[in-house]
């Protein structure tokens, strides 16, 4: 990633502050089913960090700008990015003025370190308490990975510590009648996979859902559908996010289509499949390579305008 998604959450707190895998039988039969009706096509704050990097500007530097701009594209839902309080109370007016939904955030966590997992659970039960007036259902966490860009992996023991928090984090996000989406980058997609499954087979299916990030499996497993597909088959009932990313032989592309390295529409068939209805988030960034011919707002509202002929409204 040109710019980590952590170094990104960071930069707005320095500025404002089971042995064996289940089969999908298995997992439809345990797991309560998720909402079934039409959602809004969301769009995640990270894309608009990449758009804005490349003309030389901040994205959040001036929120109410950035949330004008981003409304301005024809999305009337955002997922942001927040490390804090602060960070939800100051989005509070500003979705009101300019109507836009917020029916997921990201927001960081560690989780594998036992002396830093208890701060990190209640700041993002902060962060849930504060979003759910403001109509916020899904949280979506990504545990840190030792280093971003490190070949290191987690030991066995972080991952059982990892998963032993994971877990805890979703049940007490299910007492709020909220949902914890898991979500990985490349990283956990490593040495068999062995992080990302641990998390989803050892963890209660009706406390820790999946954020799909579809690209980041793709990369993560050398550039392969085959594993983004299996991950579907194993986990679909359990998928409650999609982040959507298209790329052109391996290059993300500036603006989404429908089939590139990744055909969406099988994906989102397959899913369908699994009789899981996620939240779809679009979340098409670029990185060193990718085409230069739009400006923020235009692709954003070109993405929308494709993406609903793909997933609905």
């Amino acid at each position: 990633m040109p710019t980590s998604r952590r170094q990104f959450l960071a930069s707005i707190a320095a500025t404002s502050a089971v042995a064996t895998l289940p089969t999908t039988k298995l997992l439809a039969d345990k797991i309560k089913p998720q909402p079934t009706g039409n959602q809004l096509i969301s769009c995640n704050s990270y894309t608009w960090l990449t758009f804005y990097g490349r003309e030389k500007k901040q994205w959040m530097a001036d929120p109410d700008a950035s949330l004008k701009a981003f409304a301005s594209s024809g999305f009337t839902a955002y997922e942001p990015g927040v490390s804090s309080l602060k960070d939800v109370q100051g989005l509070s007016p500003l979705l009101k003025k300019y109507a836009l939904a917020m029916p997921s955030l990201y927001v960081n966590s560690l989780l594998h370190i036992r002396e830093k997992a208890d701060a990190s659970i209640a700041t993002a039960l902060a962060i849930a308490d504060a979003a759910k007036p403001l109509g916020t259902r899904i949280i979506v966490t990504n545990p840190d990975p030792i280093k971003w860009g490190s070949p290191e992996n987690k030991s066995d023991d972080q991952l059982a510590e990892q998963l032993r928090n994971l877990d805890r984090l979703g049940a007490e996000l299910q007492k709020r009648g909220m949902t914890l989406a898991y979500h990985t980058h490349a990283p956990e997609h490593r040495a068999a996979a062995r992080e990302f499954h641990h998390m989803m087979v050892g963890s209660n299916p009706n406390h820790v859902k999946l954020c799909l990030d579809a690209h980041w499996v793709y990369r993560g497993s050398e550039n392969s559908q085959i594993a983004l597909f299996d991950v579907v088959k194993l986990y679909g009932p359990r998928i409650a996010e999609i982040h959507v990313r298209q790329s052109q032989n391996g290059i993300w592309s500036e603006t989404f289509t429908p089939t590139g390295d990744i055909d969406y529409p099988r994906l989102l068939a397959a899913v369908r499949a699994a009789k899981a209805n996620p939240q779809i988030v679009m979340e098409q960034c670029l990185e060193t390579g990718s085409p230069n011919t739009l400006d923020a707002v235009a692709a954003h509202r070109q993405d929308l305008t494709v993406a609903k002929t793909v997933f609905g409204q």
